[in-house]
């Protein structure tokens, strides 16, 4: 039986994630409150009420629901709808004023408040403004978190996983996974400012199927926020940022693989837009670090310049790029309208293969879910028809065979 890995996903967001609003067949603001509404009504224990997976890319109209509308539905309760990229957030206004957000505030460094043309806060807020209101919205008890976990081990299990890889590990996770003694193997991969504590406590919890991988860091943001760092402005970008958002300056990675690099330990980079994935590469070489294993992850556009240099740094730092062909079923729509003088290099899989990146080694496959369902089919079926059912294709001339793309998911050794 083939052995699959999930090389990044998110596994307690997962858990919780079961539990959610679902909105990805939402065709438009109104689907969106009515979801919410049945919520509700159908919740009354004055819980959070969270919703995942919108896609307004792929509205006819893709306009977010207003905050009045959006607190008509939810009421005085914290409400939250994630865009299914988990960079941009829906928010009503007991969640902003949980956050302290008003119209006076201004953007957090790295993030943007949506706001009307008087200048009031939409309810929608993007990267690190994200954050700011998820992390002010009161998290399930702590007792909850062994079961949440249980369960999502236990769906990614259905899907033929016995290894994955979590790509933000929370600092609690590697004690509750140890009490849990699942038989996943899974790779921990924490946030650089916890991995020096991560890294100290490793002994006491650390075993034959759970270890720790190395850091994460973001370094842009994403497609459908128009926040991934491109190299050349979006079609359609926002005047605020119209070639997206660099969340990290080169020095700031450099800083973060010298960080890892003193543990022994790489760093796995979130890299959307090709100007993120060539600051990665740049560090790199800016650094020269001892350690090995460095990822890139997602990286749905690379320069074709880019191409040899990551083979370069492959055999050098053991360099891994990671992508998620799943996302492009979702993302068909954002990048037509985004980048449709680029479409011929979007997850450029074929041209990485044919410059020499091994599948299964040096290229692997995962979902991010719960951005997106955890079915490695959705990869698989991307990855080699390029395409849904109802869409035209995308960069068909990256399509790979079946069988090489399960290589790409299959659990070496």
């Amino acid at each position: 039986m083939t052995r699959l890995r999930e090389a990044h996903c998110h596994l307690y967001q997962h858990g919780r994630s079961l539990g959610m609003v679902q909105l990805s067949d939402c065709r438009g603001a109104s689907d969106v409150l009515a979801a919410f509404g049945v919520s509700a009504e159908s919740t009354t224990d004055g819980s959070p009420l969270i919703g995942q997976g919108i896609r307004p890319d792929s509205w006819d109209d893709p306009r977010w629901p207003s905050l009045a509308a959006f607190d008509e539905v939810t009421g005085d309760r914290p409400a939250a709808a994630w865009c299914f990229d988990y960079h941009t957030l829906l928010a009503n206004s007991s969640a902003l004023r949980a956050a302290g957000l008003t119209d006076a505030s201004p953007d957090p460094i790295g993030g943007v408040l949506g706001r009307d043309a008087q200048g009031k806060l939409t309810g929608v807020a993007y990267e690190r403004a994200a954050l700011l209101v998820w992390d002010a919205i009161p998290e399930p008890p702590v007792e909850r978190r062994a079961r949440l976990l249980s369960a999502a081990l236990d769906d990614l299990r259905t899907h033929g996983y016995v290894e994955l890889h979590d790509l933000k590990a929370q600092p609690w996770l590697p004690v509750v996974l140890r009490e849990l003694e699942d038989p996943m193997k899974i790779g921990l991969w924490p946030l650089v400012k916890d991995l020096a504590a991560m890294a100290q406590s490793a002994q006491e919890w650390s075993n034959d199927r759970l270890g720790l991988g190395g850091g994460k860091i973001f370094v842009d943001g994403t497609l459908n926020s128009r926040t991934a760092a491109m190299l050349s402005p979006y079609a359609d970008g926002p005047a605020a940022h119209p070639a997206g958002m660099l969340l990290m300056t080169e020095a700031d990675v450099c800083s973060a693989i010298e960080q890892a690099d003193a543990l022994g330990l790489p760093i796995a980079a979130h890299a959307i837009g090709d100007r993120a994935v060539r600051t990665v590469l740049d560090a790199l070489e800016r650094v020269k670090p001892a350690s090995r294993g460095y990822r890139i992850e997602h990286a749905e556009l690379i320069d074709p310049e880019d191409i040899d240099r990551i083979v370069r740094l492959c055999d050098r730092f053991g360099l891994i790029v990671s992508v998620q062909p799943c996302h492009l079923l979702a993302d068909i729509e954002a990048l037509q309208r985004a980048v449709p003088d680029r479409l011929g290099r979007v997850l450029p899989i074929r041209t990485l293969i044919d410059a020499g990146l091994a599948p299964g080694v040096d290229l692997l496959f995962g979902s991010d879910t719960p951005i997106v369902r955890p079915h490695p089919e959705d990869s698989i079926r991307a990855a080699v028809d390029r395409k849904r059912p109802d869409s035209a294709a995308i960069a068909q001339c990256e399509a790979i065979s079946e069988t090489t793309a399960w290589q790409c998911f299959t659990q070496m050794g």
